[in-house]
């Protein structure tokens, strides 16, 4: 072994001393001030500078630490040795002794931004991850009513308390959430604070054990990626039981999002606590499958499933209507539509939407409503204003949707892991046929394998894959987009970002509409955007959108604060029991203009609720309008449709995991 040299372990002393901190770092420089003083006091008092050594030291440490002694030393040598004192002071006093401050205080900002102390919370909602989801959920959140905030923080609800907890956070979050219209000056409510879910110090910073709601949004697909978003999401939850469980405390409700239908069994297994999980592939596969059947219905429930502006779905204990029947409940509830009620059997919950209107409530029932506003489902008191009474009976066989197979041909453009649930989806429906053709880059035979393993053994409809790029210049004019009932733009997974995805999606709906410029009867276009931020670059193009992010948002924000909004959601948007369809005025014998109220009744006769109506060219700035004031006349055109809640007659076969937990 080589000798190290005395240079090289002062160097090695000096490095230690600096990597513990600011506090020895001081200690250092200040050794180093005293050496030198000593030093220049040194060779001052050979020139006649002070009584002794002490005094000298003294006159070299005030030259080392103010320059403005430099004009008052006689001869030369002193001069000199005040000089070099006064260029050390500079060097070691000022510069360094600076730099180590500014640096610490540096990394304290920073250390306080990322959120590295506990938080002094109680029946608070937690938020787990940053990422497409995060910022709709937090505006959904916020926007919320007292009334629905209560149900869920109970009475502690004057202010809703939010925080976030996600990897490396930093004044760039709290900058977007200034920035993010909705939020705005509400992010001061908002605290972040940095780790991750896998470690229990993280879990006990966001005070997650004594949270009213935890939330754990799934961040996209990722490409080439071995741990999937579904991985992290069930490590999170075995991590925060698993923190419960050590600390012998009760589990806080948690709601997570699962991408992978078949891996919900494993997350209920993961967290042994209340959990509501939404799959997020599946429920968006609902959707757009749905509106495959329903052209239009994206914009009812952009609006229903959205922080946009318009009506939402609202829950109601049924403590407030005991005894009442949803007609009278109805009568005292002049801004609402009453869709039906949810009725406890045994251990599960029975929706019952489009119920008979002479349906008397029960104190453990809850109501189902439309409104603007929670405050809007709130009955009025005698002398407020009452709707006629409304009856509606049920829903005889003659007037239930035709129970007759159609078939449908469906050109998707474009892949991503959503595809599978969609095609297993659309699938299940037994009164259509679907005929899907693919068109992607990625191999055929990959693309059927991932159908094939997303759900063994269920219906999937019958499927064409062609390889091809469809943004290419003549691949489209070879598909002949024209012969095809509707056609879907996927937002696709195997690009590195959202914006990408988009940019392809968005690009490719202007090549359709090129394409089809010349066609009298254009096939449905439905494009689906995985970035919100990208709706506006369509402007007034043909065709629906679907933005996935902002829908799984709202989904997780109404979940944790009324779970039994989940089953209402799970009733609508699957095949069978009760679903939303338009209707033409004829059908009900409705011609020119009537108020929405004596349309709600004509149409109930049939035994189906009226939600609103769908105009074939914007009215009144919208072609969408739900729940419209009840005495507002409505000048309806053979082109335009009733938006009407009806049942299909058929069995609710309900995906895994609808149940409620």
């Amino acid at each position: 072994m080589l000798p190290l040299r005395f240079i090289d372990r002062v160097k090695f002393f000096v490095e230690r001393q600096f990597v513990k901190g600011a506090l020895f770092q001081l200690l250092v420089v200040g050794a180093i001030i005293a050496l030198i003083s000593i030093t220049g006091g040194l060779l001052a008092f050979p020139a006649g500078e002070g009584e002794d050594v002490g005094d000298a030291v003294w006159w070299a440490f005030l030259r080392l630490t103010d320059p403005g002694y430099l004009g008052d030393d006689q001869g030369s040598w002193l001069r000199f040795v005040s000089t070099i004192l006064t260029v050390s002071g500079y060097v070691v006093f000022m510069g360094t002794l600076v730099a180590i401050l500014t640096r610490s205080l540096i990394a304290r900002m920073t250390a306080l931004e990322r959120g590295l102390t506990p938080v002094a919370f109680r029946n608070h909602v937690v938020i787990i991850g940053w990422n497409s989801r995060t910022l709709p959920l937090i505006r959904e959140l916020l926007s919320a009513s007292g009334s629905m905030r209560q149900h869920l923080l109970g009475h502690d609800s004057s202010r809703l308390k939010l925080v976030v907890l996600a990897e490396d956070m930093s004044a760039l979050q709290a900058e977007e959430l200034r920035a993010e219209p909705g939020i705005g000056r509400k992010a001061r409510q908002i605290v972040l604070r940095s780790g991750s879910a896998l470690q229990p110090d993280a879990l006990h910073r966001a005070a997650c054990l004594n949270a009213a709601a935890v939330i754990i949004p799934s961040d996209s697909h990722e490409l080439n990626s071995l741990v999937s978003a579904d991985v992290e999401t069930i490590k999170a939850l075995m991590s925060l039981d698993a923190l419960a469980r050590r600390q012998n405390v009760t589990r806080p409700f948690v709601v997570a999002e699962i991408q992978d239908l078949r891996k919900l069994p494993i997350a209920r297994r993961a967290y042994s606590g209340p959990l509501q999980v939404v799959p997020g592939d599946a429920t968006i596969a609902s959707l757009m499958a749905q509106n495959l059947i329903h052209p239009g219905l994206s914009e009812v429930y952009n609006e229903l499933l959205t922080d946009q502006s318009g009506n939402e779905f609202y829950v109601r204990s049924g403590e407030h209507f005991a005894g009442d029947s949803l007609s009278s409940i109805a009568m005292r509830c002049p801004r609402a539509v009453i869709c039906g009620l949810l009725r406890r059997e045994e251990e599960h919950w029975r929706v019952q939407l489009n119920a008979p209107s002479d349906t008397v409530v029960t104190e453990a029932d809850k109501v189902v409503f439309i409104a603007p506003e929670f405050n809007d489902t709130q009955p009025l008191k005698a002398s407020g204003y009452r709707l006629n009474p409304l009856e509606r009976k049920a829903l005889d066989d003659k007037h239930k949707p035709a129970n007759r197979l159609t078939k449908k041909k469906v050109l998707i453009l474009g892949w991503n892991d959503r595809l599978p649930a969609l095609v297993h989806e659309l699938g299940s429906y037994r009164q259509y046929r679907f005929e899907l053709d693919i068109v992607s880059i990625l191999p055929a035979q990959e693309r059927e394998r991932s159908i094939d393993r997303y759900h063994i053994g269920s219906a999937k409809a019958h499927c064409r894959h062609v390889e091809t790029d469809f943004m290419q210049e003549g691949e489209l004019h070879d598909i002949e987009p024209a012969q095809y009932d509707s056609i879907v733009l996927t937002s696709s997974d195997r690009v590195n970002s959202g914006e990408e995805a988009d940019a392809r999606a968005i690009v490719g709906q202007s090549i359709l509409e090129e394409h089809l410029k010349q066609t009298d009867e254009p096939p449905q276009l439905l494009v689906e955007l995985s970035d919100p931020d990208n709706a506006i670059l369509l402007g007034h193009q043909r065709g629906e959108t679907i933005i996935s992010p902002l829908i799984l948002s709202h989904l997780l924000a109404q979940v944790a604060l009324r779970p039994e909004l989940r089953l209402v959601f799970d009733e609508l948007f699957t095949e069978g029991g009760a679903e939303i369809y338009f209707r033409a005025p004829e059908d009900y014998g409705i011609r020119g203009s009537l108020p929405f109220w004596k349309l709600e009744a004509m149409v109930a006769e049939r035994g189906e609720t009226a939600l609103g109506v769908y105009y074939h060219e914007s009215h009144q700035g919208r072609r969408l309008q739900l729940n419209p004031e009840r005495d507002a006349a409505l000048n309806l055109s053979p082109q335009d449709r009733l938006v009407i809640l009806t049942d299909t007659g058929l069995h609710k076969n309900l995906p895994t995991g609808a149940q409620s937990q």
